[in-house]
């Protein structure tokens, strides 16, 4: 071999040796920070992957990671942040874990998206240190090319025949004029408007709020396997993780932020699409709503958001496209977070993370719950006793569990 040869064959063996590392920590990263954690978002943002990783696995001081972040004139992270997030992390740093999730990929056709990939779909960045650090995907990479001029329409899993033929005729009519169509899988408006593309041949993509290599929910199995083949399914979550309540709100910042514009076609008062919404209009995406009949509950959710928060009011394909193009209305959308969740009364976030991780039938242990809820042991003991006072849980000699109500 020649001296040019070898310094060629050198440098790659270097490349793949780097590229190896990055693809290892950003899978770590994806099993040891719940998804949106921003200060695992501005650690990996202003260390890299890799060196972030490293400073957990080695223990550093959180004075040595603040000053090393200093360095490289990202955005300070707060020491006391830090601190917290390193209790919180360390439970869940086991290497086998994220070695049992590459396998798992492997088995069922799965890779991990790097921001550096060209099919990375960089309008999530516009979440900021909120954003996901790597990507689980099985399908096709024209679905994921597609998602820079996407659509997303998204509803209740309560749907009505009039909100299921709504969200067919706009997934099919979208579909027919080569727009792909983003949604979240589930029973109801999701799943009709994945089926209603999936028919009239064209391309959509499925955001999970679990693992890839696990369908959920179980009865849409045959159209995630469907989509997986000809759309793409994608996930922030390493294969076999389970999803929750928490992890299924913050998938839906995803399909919020993956599109161009975000359309509500039928959702109740307390419909989870609402926090789909709720993330549109936080990273400046058009925000649309189906009207339903003034009499239906099932539209509630959607008369609310054209009525107190500004969504445009759309009844066709031509409508929806208006909206996506931005010609619609060019003016910013109101942030909708504090008043559509203060509408929805639901528990803090802490506490549905931690009943997420509750059973009702076997006890757990305090740091196994901290370890499926990705909190610290003393965030978690908090809510853990905060939830006995309610009621919501109770604690036996083997550890706690969901009190039945």
């Amino acid at each position: 071999m020649g001296l040019a040869s070898a310094v060629s064959s050198g440098a790659d063996t270097e490349v793949d040796e780097a590229l190896a590392a990055e693809i290892f920590a950003r899978a770590s990263w994806t099993g040891i920070a719940e998804p949106g954690d921003s200060v695992a978002g501005a650690l990996v943002s202003s260390l890299g992957a890799v060196a972030a990783l490293t400073s957990l696995v080695d223990s550093w001081t959180v004075d040595r990671v603040t000053a090393e972040a200093a360095s490289t004139g990202a955005d300070p992270v707060a020491a006391h942040d830090l601190a917290l997030a390193f209790e919180r992390w360390r439970p869940r740093l086991v290497s086998s874990a994220v070695i049992t999730a590459l396998r798992q990929a492997a088995r069922v056709s799965a890779r991990l998206l790097l921001p550096s990939d060209r099919s990375w779909p960089s309008a999530v960045d516009d979440l900021g240190v909120h954003g996901p650090i790597a990507l689980w995907v099985r399908g096709v990479d024209a679905a994921l090319d597609s998602l820079p001029s996407s659509v997303a329409l998204v509803g209740a899993r309560a749907a009505t025949g009039y909100g299921e033929h709504m969200a067919m005729e706009l997934g099919a009519g979208l579909s027919d004029r080569g727009v792909s169509v983003v949604s979240g899988a589930a029973y109801g408006i999701d799943g009709m408007v994945h089926r209603s593309v999936l028919a009239s041949g064209g391309l959509t993509v499925a955001f999970l709020a679990g693992g890839v290599d696990r369908f959920y929910p179980s009865g849409h199995d045959a159209l995630l396997g469907r989509i997986a083949t000809v759309g793409a399914v994608v996930s922030e979550l390493p294969c076999g993780s389970p999803p929750t309540k928490w992890r299924f709100l913050q998938r839906n910042r995803l399909i919020a932020a993956a599109s161009v514009a975000t359309v509500v076609v039928e959702a109740g008062r307390r419909s989870g699409s609402l926090n789909t919404a709720a993330h549109a209009a936080s990273v400046g995406r058009p925000l649309g709503a189906v009207p339903g009949p003034v009499t239906s509950p099932s539209s509630a959710g959607c008369h609310r958001l054209i009525r107190e928060f500004d969504a445009v009011c759309v009844t066709s394909v031509d409508e929806v496209l208006e909206l996506a193009s931005g010609m619609a209305d060019g003016a910013a959308q109101p942030e909708l977070d504090i008043g559509l969740d203060a509408a929805f009364d639901r528990p803090p976030p802490d506490h549905v993370r931690v009943l997420d991780a509750l059973s009702a039938r076997s006890a757990r242990t305090t740091s196994d719950v901290a370890r499926r809820t990705g909190m610290s042991m003393g965030a978690t003991e908090g809510v853990l006793g905060l939830l006995a006072l309610d009621g919501m849980a109770v604690e036996g000699e083997a550890g706690w569990k969901k009190e039945k109500r």
